[in-house]
């Protein structure tokens, strides 16, 4: 019998896990689709933020930005098109711990100008760390106050849920249940201590615990642009995630949703722009006035209120105000 986030991490990450499979596994083979591969739009709004911390940070001729859990690189190939390295002297990294070499070894990048690695370094004083869909795949332990108060933790034992009593609690009322983000509390602990520039994290969640236990619906499984709801079935061949509970990580600086984050760092001028591109070369259209025609859907996929225009959107950073969502 194994706790629910011991299991979760061997099916996902263990020698046949969900994301090893012949290193195929997720977006690489198509099961669900981030912001950065709608198209090169998310890439080149965050470029434009990047701008401005790059200027605000005094334009530091050693500023990096690392994208952690980076898959096909398609976040950090859409910013290095938007700020071609002649004119932005940025180091772009990928981090991709799960797609290294058997030894931990990092795997050669295939991407000009991108580099890869296994871990971050110790010192992100002039760095932008980008966590786009990260934190809910970052096992998980699964808490129940159980409609007669009792409190249970979630274990799997041969295929099979078993409800285990625990001293754990969690902000929830009877009759829910609510994930334990232990690891990727740490993970933002760690990697707020190393100062950097910007940590940014993009995902689905509630601000607090108890409302998404309210609402329920938080426990999800992907494989094929297919939505499943029980974790236990066929493991290892499906993703598992978890809408996050902003009260369990470290307070951030600023909360907003996806859509208000891209509006304030540009979008409609960038879809703007792709219009009037697209009306002076539709006569004798190429791959660039191709890409700009697409800014207004990629726009409307990436604004939509009832998809990844609602997704969370974090920030952590020595020079920002606290703000509430």
């Amino acid at each position: 019998m194994e706790r629910f986030d011991a299991y979760m991490e061997r099916c996902l990450y263990g020698a046949d896990g969900f994301y090893r499979t012949a290193g195929t596994a997720g977006r690489r083979r198509g099961d669900f689709i981030t912001s950065p591969e709608v198209g090169p739009l998310f890439g080149a709004v965050l470029a434009s933020a990047l701008d401005a911390w790059w200027d605000d940070a005094g334009q530091p001729d050693d500023w990096a930005v690392y994208d952690v859990g980076c898959g096909p690189n398609a976040l950090l190939k859409a910013i290095r098109r938007a700020r071609p390295m002649e004119e932005r002297p940025w180091r772009l990294v990928g981090i991709d711990r799960v797609h290294g070499g058997a030894d931990g070894s990092t795997p050669p990048s295939p991407d000009r100008g991108i580099e890869r690695a296994v871990e971050l370094p110790d010192d992100l004083s002039n760095a932008v760390v980008v966590a786009n869909e990260l934190l809910d795949n970052m096992p998980f332990r699964i808490i129940e106050h159980s409609a007669s108060g009792e409190w249970f933790e979630i274990h799997v034992d041969n295929g099979v849920e078993r409800r285990c009593g625990t001293e754990a609690r969690l902000d929830i009322p009877a009759g829910t249940r609510a994930p334990r983000l232990e690891q990727a509390d740490r993970w933002c602990h760690s990697v707020i201590e190393r100062q950097p520039a910007r940590l940014l994290v993009f995902d689905y969640g509630a601000t607090t615990t108890a409302r998404l236990a309210r609402r329920g619906g938080w426990l999800r499984t992907y494989q094929s642009h297919r939505r499943g709801t029980d974790p236990l079935y066929e493991p290892g061949r499906w993703d598992i995630t978890t809408d996050i509970a902003v009260d369990q990580l470290p307070a951030p600086h600023r909360v907003m949703d996806q859509r208000r984050f891209l509006i304030e760092a540009g979008i409609e001028g960038l879809v703007d722009e792709g219009r009037e591109h697209w009306k002076a070369h539709a006569h004798r259209p190429d791959i660039t006035a191709m890409m700009m025609r697409s800014r207004v859907s990629e726009a409307d996929a990436l604004l939509d209120p009832d998809g990844l225009g609602s997704w969370l959107v974090l920030e952590w950073g020595t020079s920002l105000a606290t703000t509430r969502p």
